[in-house]
C-alpha cells in the first residue's frame, strides 16, 4: 500500500528574492520523502508536499544551513504580512528589503518569532534604503576606494596594496554569498562571476581597477533595490489601509479591539472619517463612503443599511454600524494581497522561456570568456595579460541579471497595480492571454446590468405621475420584492411622501392591493388589472410598446379607475456602453450570453450596441464558447462566477464579475472586483502594455550586451565599462518595469 502524502507549510525568514527561493527549492526537493516543494518569495513561504513518515527535522536544517530561517505554519495561517518582493536581480541579496529580512547568505539573522496574522498595518516596515546593509556596505566600499587614493598619492610604493584592501571590503561580503549560492546549486551566479573577475584583475595587476569595478557592482546593487522597493510598496500599502483597532459593540458600548480579534457576525461602530477595518453590512446609519484607497474611485458613494462595506475603505459624515461578515484573515484586502502574492509565483510563458534560456546562456558566457583569454594567447600568440583583461570583462558583460529580471520585474508591477484598482489576474500567464483576447462573451444580469430593476417610465392615465407613484408606493410599502423595492426607491428619488396603507394585501400572481383613502388600490400585472378593469385600445398598445422595450409593466387601479402604469427594467450599468465601445475600438468581437428571453435581452444589446444570444442554458453558453474558439478566436467569458461556470471554464481566459466575493476572487482566471465593464477593456490594456515593458526590457538587456560585447573584444572598452553594462542595464530595465505602477486605466 502506497504511503499517503500530506503537506506542510513553513515561513522563511530572510528569504526575499527569486535566488533565494530557488536555492530553498533546490535544498528542500533534495531530503528524502519530499515529493514537491513550493516556495514564494513574495509570500516568504515555503509549502512541502511529504510523505507521512518524512523526517522535516531533516528538512528544516537543510534550509537553515543556507542562512534562512523557517518556521512551521498552521495549516490555514497566513504568513507575515510584509512588501511583496520584486527580485531585481536573480541573485541573493536584500534590496532594501525591511531590515529584519535583509540578509547576506550566510549572515546571521533576526531571531524575531514567526508571526502567522492576517494583512496589518502592524506588517514590518523597510528601513529608509541609505541606512540598509546594502547601503552601509556601498558606503564602506566607496570610503575605502577613496582612501586607497589618497594613500596611493601619498605613498606611492603601498598603492597596490592600499586598492587590494580597498577591494577586499566590498568584495568579501559578495565572495561569501557567491560560495552560498555555489553550496545550494547555483554555481553561475552574477556573485561568482564578479569574484573570479575581481580576483582575476588583481592577478594581472589591475587592482585599482578591481576595486572600482567592486565599489560600481555595489553601487548598481543599492540602485536596483531602490527601484524594486517601489513595487513591494505598493502591496504594502494595501495591507496598511486596515486599521489596527475596532470598536465593537458589546452591551451597547463600543469597546476598542484590536482588528485581527473582531469575529464575524460582530457589531463595530465606524464613527465619522474613521477607516472601516472589517468588511460587513450596514445594520443601521447613513453616511458616504470614500472607497478611493481600494477601488480608486474618486466619487465617494452613499451608503446606508443592508449596503456592503469592504474593510480600508472611509467612512464619511456619519456613523455606522457594520454587521461583519468576514474574520481579519478573510476579508477584501487580505484576500487580494494573497492572491497577488500566489499570482506572483505563477511564472508567465515568457518568464519561463527566459528562466531556461539563462541556464544555459550563462555557462556559455563562461566559455567564451575563457576562450577570449586562452586563443588568442596560445594560437596566435597574443599578450596573455591583454586578453585575459578582456575575457574578465566579458564575464561581468555576459551577467544575466537584467536578462532574468525583464519579465517578473514588469509583471509584479502590473498585477500590484491591477490589484490596487480592482483588476485580479491568477499570475503572469493570465496577464500575457488577456492581451491576446479577440472576443469577448458578457453575461447580462449583474454584468452587464446593475442586476436589480428600476424604474424607468411613470405613465400617467388618469391620474398625474406623481400621484401615480406616490399611491404604487403607498401599497408597496413593506414589501421586500425586487420589484418594490425599485418603486419605493423611485419614491424616495423623487421625495414623495409615502402615506400609510390598510388592509394590505398580496394577490398571488397577479398583484398587491390595500385601501387609501377609502378606496382599494390595486397593482398588478395589466392581464389582473384588465380582469377588475378593462383597459382601453390606447393603453393596452402603451403597455405592448413598454413591453417591446424589455421592461416588466405593473398596472395601478384606484377604485375601478385606470389611473396609471409603472414600467421597471434590469438597466445596464452606467458604464456599459463606453467600457464595450472601449473593447470594440482594441478590436474585440463582444457579444452577450444570457438566459433571459430574447426580447428583454435584445431591447438591452439595441441599448449597448452588443450582439445578443439569448435564453441561453449553461451548457448553451458553453458550446457558444467553444464554438467561437473553433472559430480562430481567444475568448474572454465574463460572467458572476457561478451560473456561468461551464463556460468560464471553457475559455481562454475566465474573468468574474464581484464586489470582493469569494466567487468574484476564487473562480476563473481573473476577477473584476467593482463590477465595471470598462474594467475589462482596463485588464486587456494593462497586459497589452505590460508585453510591450517586456519586449523593451529584453532589448535593452541584450542591446547593452551586445554592444559592450563587439568593443571589449576589439579593445575599445574595459571592466568599468563592462560592470556598468550588467548593472546599468539591471537599473534600466528595473526602472522601466517600475512605470508600470503608476498605471491607471481609461477614464
Amino acid at each position: 500500500m502506497a504511503e499517503s502524502v500530506t503537506q506542510s507549510r513553513y515561513r522563511a525568514e530572510g528569504m526575499d528574492c527569486a535566488s533565494c527561493a530557488a536555492k530553498i527549492d533546490t535544498a528542500a526537493r533534495r531530503v528524502a520523502g519530499v515529493e514537491d516543494v513550493s516556495v514564494s518569495a513574495t509570500a516568504g513561504t515555503m509549502t512541502v508536499r511529504h510523505r507521512a513518515g518524512s523526517d522535516l527535522a531533516v528538512l528544516e536544517r537543510k534550509v537553515t544551513g543556507l542562512g534562512y530561517k523557517v518556521f512551521p505554519l498552521a495549516p490555514g495561517a497566513a504568513a507575515q504580512a510584509g512588501p511583496a518582493p520584486t527580485c531585481a536581480h536573480a541573485h541573493g541579496h536584500e534590496h532594501g528589503a525591511p531590515e529584519r529580512n535583509e540578509h547576506n547568505h550566510g549572515a546571521s539573522h533576526s531571531d524575531a518569532p514567526p508571526q502567522a496574522a492576517a494583512p496589518s498595518a502592524a506588517a514590518a516596515r523597510p528601513v529608509p534604503w541609505w541606512r540598509s546593509r546594502k547601503a552601509l556596505l556601498t558606503i564602506a566600499s566607496g570610503l575605502a576606494l577613496v582612501a586607497a587614493y589618497g594613500i596611493g598619492k601619498a605613498f606611492p610604493a603601498v598603492e597596490g596594496v592600499a586598492f587590494l584592501v580597498a577591494m577586499l571590503v566590498g568584495l568579501m561580503p559578495i565572495a561569501r554569498r557567491a560560495v552560498m549560492a555555489a553550496l545550494s546549486g547555483t554555481p553561475f551566479s552574477i556573485e561568482m562571476l564578479m569574484t573570479i573577475a575581481a580576483v582575476g584583475a588583481v592577478f594581472i595587476g589591475a587592482t585599482e581597477e578591481a576595486a572600482a569595478v567592486v565599489f560600481l557592482f555595489l553601487v548598481g546593487e543599492l540602485l536596483e533595490g531602490v527601484a524594486a522597493g517601489r513595487a513591494r510598496a505598493s502591496i504594502q500599502g494595501l495591507t496598511q489601509l486596515v486599521p489596527n483597532t475596532a470598536l465593537v459593540v458589546r452591551d451597547g458600548r463600543p469597546v476598542e479591539t484590536p482588528a485581527e480579534e473582531v469575529e464575524v457576525d460582530a457589531v463595530v461602530l465606524v464613527r465619522p472619517g474613521d477607516r472601516i477595518a472589517a468588511d460587513g453590512i450596514i445594520v443601521s446609519g447613513e453616511s458616504t463612503i470614500d472607497e478611493s484607497p481600494v477601488t480608486g474611485e474618486s466619487t465617494p458613494v452613499r451608503k446606508g443599511p443592508d449596503a456592503t462595506v469592504f474593510a480600508g475603505t472611509v467612512n464619511g459624515d456619519g456613523a455606522l454600524h457594520i454587521k461583519v461578515t468576514a474574520a481579519a484573515a478573510d476579508n477584501t484586502i487580505a484576500r487580494v494581497v494573497k492572491l497577488v502574492e500566489e499570482a506572483q509565483e505563477s511564472k508567465a510563458p515568457t518568464e519561463r522561456f527566459i528562466d531556461r534560456f539563462s541556464r544555459y546562456y550563462t555557462p556559455g558566457v563562461v566559455v567564451v570568456a575563457a576562450l577570449v583569454a586562452i586563443v588568442p594567447p596560445l594560437a596566435f600568440g597574443g599578450a596573455w595579460d591583454a586578453w585575459i583583461y578582456k575575457g574578465l570583462a566579458i564575464l561581468l558583460i555576459g551577467c544575466p541579471c537584467a536578462l532574468v529580471i525583464s519579465t517578473p520585474a514588469a509583471i509584479a508591477a502590473s498585477l500590484s497595480a491591477g490589484a490596487r484598482r480592482g483588476l485580479l489576474m491568477k499570475g503572469g500567464a493570465v496577464l500575457e492571454n488577456v492581451g491576446r483576447i479577440t472576443a469577448a462573451c458578457f453575461d447580462k444580469t449583474g454584468t452587464l446590468t446593475e442586476g436589480k430593476p428600476k424604474v424607468t417610465d411613470v405613465v400617467a392615465f388618469a391620474t398625474p405621475e406623481a400621484e401615480v407613484l406616490r399611491l404604487a408606493a403607498a401599497v408597496e410599502a413593506g414589501s421586500s420584492h425586487p420589484l418594490a423595492r425599485a418603486i419605493l426607491a423611485r419614491a424616495e428619488d423623487e421625495k414623495i411622501e409615502v402615506p400609510a396603507a390598510a388592509d394590505a394585501k398580496a394577490h398571488g400572481g397577479k398583484g398587491v392591493s390595500a385601501m387609501l383613502d377609502g378606496r382599494e388600490v390595486f397593482l398588478g400585472s395589466p392581464a389582473a388589472t384588465a380582469e377588475r378593469s378593462p383597459l382601453s385600445a390606447e393603453q393596452t398598445a402603451r403597455i405592448a410598446a413598454l413591453n417591446d422595450e424589455g421592461k416588466t409593466v405593473s398596472v395601478l387601479l384606484s377604485g375601478s379607475e385606470i389611473a396609471g402604469a409603472i414600467a421597471m427594467r434590469d438597466e445596464p450599468r452606467p458604464d456599459a456602453r463606453p467600457g464595450l465601445k472601449m473593447l470594440a475600438d482594441a478590436g474585440i468581437k463582444t457579444v452577450m450570453l444570457t438566459g433571459d428571453n430574447r426580447r428583454t435581452a435584445e431591447a438591452i444589446g439595441r441599448q449597448l450596441g452588443i450582439e445578443v444570444r439569448s435564453e441561453l442554458l449553461p451548457q448553451d453558453k458553453q458550446e457558444i464558447v467553444m464554438d467561437l474558439k473553433k472559430q480562430g478566436f481567444n475568448v474572454a467569458k465574463i460572467g458572476d462566477g457561478i451560473n456561468d461556470a461551464p463556460a468560464l471554464a471553457a475559455a481562454d481566459v475566465g474573468i468574474a464579475m464581484g464586489g470582493g466575493t469569494d466567487v468574484a476572487l476564487e473562480t476563473a482566471d481573473a476577477a473584476i472586483l467593482h463590477g465595471r465593464v470598462a474594467d475589462a477593456a482596463g485588464m486587456v490594456e494593462i497586459s497589452k502594455r505590460t508585453m510591450r515593458n517586456i519586449h523593451q526590457n529584453i532589448t535593452i538587456a541584450l542591446g547593452l550586451k551586445a554592444v559592450f560585447l563587439v568593443t571589449t573584444v576589439v579593445g575599445i572598452t574595459g571592466l568599468w565599462p563592462a560592470i556598468l553594462a550588467d548593472t546599468g542595464a539591471t537599473v534600466l530595465v528595473t526602472a522601466n518595469a517600475m512605470r508600470l505602477l503608476a498605471w491607471k486605466p481609461q477614464a
